[in-house]
């Protein structure tokens, strides 16, 4: 399947999912795509195994998370994020790492402050390697954190792809 994209969302230094300069993180990118689903692209490395040359579940259940939680910032503003109240996985396929991989998620449901999402992860031949569904809270970046994060470590990449296939 492929998806047209319109935009890219921010990350930042230090997160463990999206942080450029997290030694152990998988430096996640997002984008928004015409159909109102986010696209996260990572490449988990050995550091994220739990057993040999698979990436720990963990890894598989954060990166859902992330994904799904930042989808409501595609129909609400770059500044409302998702705070996990309820997740669900489950996992179809041992996950390698050293590989590119991607995850799709969407809103499902969104009731006011609470919103549902689900979500689905890809190994390199699109084949499905695992799906969450979740429940979130609906924050402001003001109230998760400070000015000094917005300002310092929180920012849009330059460039994004036209289109990403799966």
């Amino acid at each position: 399947m492929k998806y047209k994209i319109r935009a890219t969302q921010n990350i930042s230094r230090n997160c463990m999912v999206c942080g450029v300069e997290n030694d152990f993180g998988l430096k996640s990118r997002f984008y928004e795509t015409e159909s109102d689903e986010l696209i996260a692209l990572f490449t988990p490395q050995a550091a994220h195994q739990s057993y040999p040359n698979i990436t720990h579940g963990g890894i598989s259940a954060a990166i859902l998370d992330e994904t799904i939680g930042r989808a409501i910032m595609i129909t609400h503003d770059r500044n409302t994020f998702g705070v996990t109240v309820e997740l669900s996985i489950r996992y179809k396929k041992s996950v390698p790492y050293g590989v590119d991989l991607k995850a799709v998620g969407r809103i499902t449901r969104d009731g006011g402050r609470i919103f549902e999402g689900s979500g689905e992860l890809y190994l390199p031949d699109g084949t499905l390697a695992a799906t969450a569904k979740g429940k979130f809270m609906k924050r402001k970046l003001e109230q998760i954190t400070d000015k000094s994060f917005t300002e310092n470590e929180w920012f849009v990449p330059e460039d994004f792809p036209a289109e990403i296939s799966i």
